[in-house]
């Protein structure tokens, strides 16, 4: 039994391209579970195990890799003093398209190291990051990667991160050179400098005065930092008012940790992860700031029968209860379940519950995951994080528990996708894989949806870009051996009701022997603004407003389940549509003729009906778009960004180069890269990610539901 005061389950998170599989690499080395470090950039990374990661140089899926730290130590020495520590890392990936493996790996860490390149500073889809870390109030350091390159700015990254992501950062540290001449930091706690040794791969490390042309910048941040925590501690206050240099290093550090945990500060740290500079006070910088299971608020779910808010501590003794975060197909050992245990004992051979389809599911073997890799483990306890193997039916975000302690623990946000492909076999021989390929990858992956286009009989594949369909279409071919035709992508529109309406839907139908009848008043609209605020990423309100019984209270659930089925078909042009109310006021029923099924399908037929005369409007995709580009290449840019309907929403300079910020439809963005190059000469690029939908211009509604209906519209 390990002591949960030693462990730490954290994440590292960040942009595309900011460090962070290089980073992981590096604690993998100093923490003795590899012996040679591998580089991105050669495809030899152990979290990039995929073959996709390795040709492309990208993280797609997040990796789960344990292993151990010895803190504290002096100069990375081991003392009397030193503990070991255990950490659970999950390396995520930086594209936007594969955002729900950090949503995923966020709703079930402790604490995140927040990676920025200290080129570039806060970019997109660090906004995106901290967004998700924020839902999920996880605490975290910020680490500022790539001191070495040419350009680099600490404090400008610090700036960055207080004013765009709103958080109040300190320096805990300060660069002593930075670009070629980046050495080591100044430990504004410890009041001295940390030179690492190149030889070693930053293994080893010396000790030495602050350097003379740096004491007065280090007195002013270390001033900075003492009363930023001093705040959180009212002791610390009085000592700073007294005499700031009578604070100890330990009662500083008890300070951040709180500051931390609490969500106060975010301490900012810095160093080149590919020069081996600066991981491991980072790596310190976790055990000491970053919170244990224990550190963490105990955690809240409800019983599934009645709905009462139930809790559980991260302790052993409590009854088992775990969160399915990832679903992997593995080659060897089969279907895969990451899941973290927040309570209770599990033994590998036993049995859990899963609350969603109320079975129970015996768990064969137990692991510890190291990226591609299982070291099979006799049990797991609350605060761990494993891998299970098993299931016959497991779907990322169930909850598994106790069989007599059942628990429903908060399932997590999932993205909706925005772009389509049309998909089918190229042989008669790859029909029935293909149709299994989808269905284990959709396993997998909750953001990849699968429909059944009912004119043309094609299968269509929707998810968050381009790459990320790239990817899965790839992956069919090389994993599952299915050949594929692909159509061009496609904009995944939806519906949405401007006006609210109200329609009495009766359904009478008698086929000798026991009929059918149902009859529903119901009202039919835009969702309501405050509930749309406070139950974000759900598309339907559902209001039962029947009294007196016009109809049982056992048909309401038909009822509910019948609009919600029909909502995935719009009457424009057959998208799904958005952020729907029903509420449902009056209604008769039969004693003999009416039933559930009766119900589903007048609610079926009414929305049908009512959708009609509710104005209904189609809604595009808006997509937030990041150029940055030279700044003679401004005009033809912005220019280009106008002609594809962009919003600009302003500019701004970094490290040199003109930044463009625009929301543009997804509509006009396919190919956008290829067009910016030739823009550019090829030295703009482009970061894009989906911000929100948006009511799309009539003459492109029209376009669209004109080619969904097969019209062609006639030139001229």
């Amino acid at each position: 039994m390990a002591d949960l005061r030693f462990q730490r389950n954290f994440g590292i998170a960040a942009h595309i391209d900011a460090g962070k599989t290089t980073t992981t690499e590096r604690i993998l080395r100093y923490t003795g579970m590899i012996h040679k470090i591998g580089e991105v950039h050669d495809g030899a990374a152990t979290t990039d195990w995929m073959e996709q990661e390795k040709e492309r140089g990208i993280t797609i899926t997040s990796a789960a890799v344990s292993c151990q730290w010895n803190f504290p130590t002096v100069l990375g020495k081991v003392t009397d003093n030193t503990k070991k520590y255990y950490f659970n890392i999950i390396d995520t990936p930086g594209h936007v398209d594969f955002t729900v493996e950090v949503e995923r790996s966020m709703r079930v860490l402790d604490g995140l190291i927040a990676l920025f390149s200290a080129v570039d500073g806060v970019e997109p889809q660090s906004e995106t990051v901290w967004r998700q870390a924020n839902r999920y109030n996880v605490p975290r350091i910020g680490f500022v990667n790539k001191m070495d390159r040419s350009g680099a700015d600490f404090l400008n990254v610090v700036k960055q991160v207080k004013e765009m992501l709103g958080s109040k950062a300190v320096p805990l540290q300060l660069p002593i050179g930075a670009e070629d001449d980046f050495k080591g930091v100044v430990d504004l706690i410890k009041m001295k400098g940390i030179i690492w040794h190149m030889e070693t791969e930053g293994m080893t490390f010396d000790e030495i005065p602050v350097p003379e042309d740096m004491v007065e910048e280090a007195n002013e941040w270390r001033a900075q930092l003492v009363e930023a925590v001093a705040e959180y501690d009212d002791k610390l206050m009085e000592k700073f008012f007294e005499d700031p240099n009578s604070i100890t290093e330990d009662e500083m550090h008890d300070a951040i940790r709180k500051a931390t945990i609490d969500l106060s500060i975010v301490p900012m740290m810095c160093g080149s992860s590919f020069k081996n500079k600066g991981v491991q006070t980072a790596l310190d910088a976790v055990c000491r700031y970053l919170p244990s299971p224990m550190d963490i608020e105990s955690t809240k779910g409800t019983d599934p029968s009645t709905g009462e808010e139930l809790v559980r501590h991260p302790d052993p003794k409590e009854p088992f209860a775990a969160l399915a975060f990832k679903i992997m197909t593995d080659p060897f050992v089969g279907r895969l379940a990451f899941f973290r245990v927040y309570s209770g004992h599990l033994d590998a051979g036993s049995y859990v519950l899963n609350v969603r389809s109320g079975k129970k599911e015996r768990i064969s073997r137990i692991m510890k995951m190291f990226a591609n890799k299982q070291n099979p483990i006799d049990f797991i306890e609350a605060g761990d994080i494993g891998a299970a193997v098993g299931f016959k039916e497991i779907k990322t975000g169930d909850t598994l528990c106790h069989e007599d302690y059942p628990i429903t623990l908060e399932n997590m946000f999932i993205p909706e996708p925005v772009i389509a492909i049309a998909v089918e076999p190229k042989t008669q021989a790859d029909v029935d894989k293909m149709g299994m390929a989808i269905g284990k990858l959709v396993e997998e992956d909750p953001t990849l949806r699968v429909n059944t286009d009912e004119d043309t009989g094609q299968t269509i594949l929707r998810g968050m870009g381009e790459l990320h369909l790239e990817i899965i279409i790839d992956r069919m071919r090389r994993e599952f051996k299915v050949e594929v035709n692909q159509g061009a992508p496609m904009v995944a529109y939806k519906e949405a009701f401007k006006a609210k309406v109200e329609h009495r839907e009766v359904l009478k139908k008698q086929t000798g022997g026991r009929g059918k009848f149902a009859d529903i008043v119901f009202e039919l609209g835009p969702a309501d603004e405050e509930w749309l605020k406070e139950n974000p990423g759900k598309g339907y309100q559902f209001v039962n407003d029947i009294f007196g019984g016009s109809i049982p209270r056992e048909f309401i659930p038909a009822i509910q389940k019948g609009f919600e089925q029909a909502m995935t078909n719009g009457v424009l042009a057959s998208y799904p549509v958005e952020h729907m109310k029903v509420r449902v006021f009056d209604g008769s029923f039969h004693q003999v003729d009416s039933d559930s099924m009766s119900f589903e399908l007048c609610a079926r037929g009414g929305f049908r009906e009512a959708a009609r005369k509710a104005k209904p409007t189609l809604l595009e995709p808006i997509m937030k778009v990041e150029v940055i580009t030279p700044e003679q290449y401004m005009g033809d840019v912005t220019g280009d960004l106008n002609r594809r309907r962009g919003m600009l929403e302003g500019m701004d300079s970094r490290a040199g180069a003109q930044v463009i910020k625009a929301k543009v439809p997804l509509s006009e963005m396919f190919g956008y890269v290829t067009q910016l190059r030739s823009l550019s000469s090829g030295r703009a690029t482009s970061t894009m990610e989906f911000s929100h939908y948006s009511p799309a211009p009539n003459n492109i509604a029209e376009e669209v539901i004109a080619k969904v209906k097969g019209k062609t519209k006639v030139e001229g």
